[in-house]
């Protein structure tokens, strides 16, 4: 979920990383750097239509169906990898030996993506469920408002090494509160609903080029 409810006050060193952050950073780290150290946000269509989709899942509660317990809006934490939010739903699967294995169900608007921004947070939230349950998480679920369906998402080897990764890399930009440059991309900046406060095209341009040939011109301009 691409939204603020996640998102955590700078000043406090001592805060975790928002689980949401780690979504907006595989998108583009800039994005997760506005919104989670500038506070800087902005709707659009996507933005409201994943509003409309969270009402029901933001709501705290728990439920049974088919033996199966499941769990919203569940506050969830690592303090391994200092990363902190809120899980769409939780489903707790009891096992053979009475013990339950909580999968994690995150709620998307539109359909699956090319990038794995949702599975890098699908899979923080399985990390924070292994750490907090002591027992072993090998999958989850999106849930995609457009297609109305769940898409699996086994919590393979390399997905766990890109999650931690992002993790790493965001907890650089956190710690040091430093906003990194714009990496435009056509397709993505089209979508962001950070794009005119962001402005990638125009900050992408160096300030020193643009002085020099300022400087070239009206010295021109100047000469005899």
């Amino acid at each position: 979920m691409a939204d603020q409810r996640e998102a955590l006050p700078v000043a406090a060193e001592e805060q975790p990383i928002p689980l949401s952050a780690l979504q907006h950073a595989v998108y583009c780290l800039r994005q997760a750097a506005l919104i989670h150290l500038e506070r800087m946000w902005a709707d659009n269509r996507f933005t409201a239509e994943g509003d409309v989709l969270h009402l029901a899942a933001d709501r705290p509660g728990q439920r049974r169906v088919r033996g199966v317990r499941r769990v919203s809006a569940l506050p969830i934490a690592s303090r391994r990898l200092a990363i902190a939010g809120v899980a769409d739903m939780v489903e707790f699967h009891f096992g053979p030996d009475g013990r339950e294995t909580p999968l994690p169900v995150e709620y998307k608007r539109g359909k699956p993506k090319a990038h794995r921004a949702d599975e890098v947070q699908l899979c923080a939230q399985a990390l924070c469920l292994e750490e907090m349950c002591g027992v072993a998480v090998p999958e989850g679920a999106l849930f995609y408002g457009e297609t109305k369906r769940r898409v699996a998402v086994a919590f393979d080897p390399e997905l766990r090494a890109l999650t931690e990764r992002t993790i790493g890399e965001f907890a650089a930009v956190f710690a040091n509160r430093a906003t990194p440059p714009p990496t435009p991309q056509k397709s993505r900046c089209r979508a962001c609903s950070l794009a005119e406060l962001c402005r990638p095209q125009a900050i992408a341009r160096s300030a020193s080029a643009w002085r020099s040939r300022t400087l070239a011109d009206l010295l021109g301009e100047g000469a005899p």
